[in-house]
């Protein structure tokens, strides 16, 4: 059987809520207790409303958030890294291998650099390249495969429209050449009239660069359009997972069964048929 590329044994990511003087903090359990496999190639969707833990569990297996508890495996057959116990020399060679697209494509280019050095930037970090024309070529392939015009790489970022500036950031994500990339609402900041454009894009490099996917949601319509598998967490516990086609057609625990209900239907009598979700906390020991 072929291992997962990232695995994720019983993590608990904790943040405290003020001071004591006598006494240990309040914790903050914002992941609690989240098992979960990646599997290698895998286009994986977590999805869960606002303040459900799912861009903390990203951020987690991206070294970005403090793991409290458990642990996360990252094992590509070659490299193997302990993600919660890598010393600073390993999170370094971990930059290479793991990344980050964000929700924000406004947001997440510095508007002082042009389009070049926005992507030449991971690759000069780490160190990929031992010139200038080297490190071009590398940007000038990579912009290519995110359908970036090459005349426009001297350009600054407010040149750009929304979708250009997200195929930019993902350009950025993936100059070092991951393997794994956390993508967190990374269509949610877009009109949706481009989000299918991106979405595709997505698709298409995950295609041809061999790429493991973990893509964070809270739309589920969007989710089902490009993910094979899917897990859903509610108040920071995973309480389903598994493919997206037969998770979407036979939902087990009512909280997934309330997300299901919330897409937006033609049909006025779908709702009807999906089980309404009591207000309040969902039990998550069910399903």
């Amino acid at each position: 059987m072929t291992r997962p590329l990232v695995s994720i044994e019983n993590l608990t990511v904790a943040y405290p809520l003020g001071r004591r003087i006598l006494g240990d903090a309040d914790m903050l359990k914002a992941v609690n207790n989240v098992s979960l496999d990646i599997p290698r190639g895998g286009f994986v969707g977590l999805v869960g409303e606002s303040g459900s833990g799912k861009t903390t569990l990203g951020r987690a297996i991206l070294k970005a958030a403090p793991i409290t508890g458990g642990q996360i495996i990252y094992d590509n057959g070659t490299d193997q890294f302990d993600v919660g116990a890598m010393s600073k020399r390993q999170e370094k060679a971990y930059r290479k291998h793991a990344q980050l697209i964000f929700q924000d494509p406004y947001a997440a280019l510095s508007p002082r650099m042009t389009v070049r050095d926005i992507i030449a930037e991971p690759i000069e970090l780490l160190g990929l390249t031992k010139s200038r024309a080297e490190t071009d070529e590398m940007v000038r392939d990579i912009a290519s495969k995110c359908r970036l015009n090459l005349e426009h790489l001297r350009r600054y970022p407010h040149a750009f429209s929304g979708g250009q500036r997200q195929r930019i950031s993902i350009a950025r994500t993936l100059a070092a050449r991951p393997k794994f990339v956390v993508a967190d609402e990374c269509v949610a900041a877009l009109d949706v009239s481009i989000q299918a454009d991106i979405l595709n894009l997505l698709k298409s490099l995950q295609r041809d660069l061999d790429l493991t996917i973990l893509f964070i949601s809270h739309d589920l319509s969007v989710v089902a359009h490009v993910c094979d598998h899917v897990a859903v967490i509610y108040l920071g516990e995973i309480v389903e997972a598994g493919p997206t086609r037969q998770l979407f057609a036979n939902p087990q625990h009512d909280y997934t069964k309330t997300l299901l209900a919330a897409i937006p239907s033609l049909d006025p009598d779908r709702k009807s048929r999906i089980p309404a979700f009591e207000r309040g906390r969902v039990d998550v020991t069910k399903g």
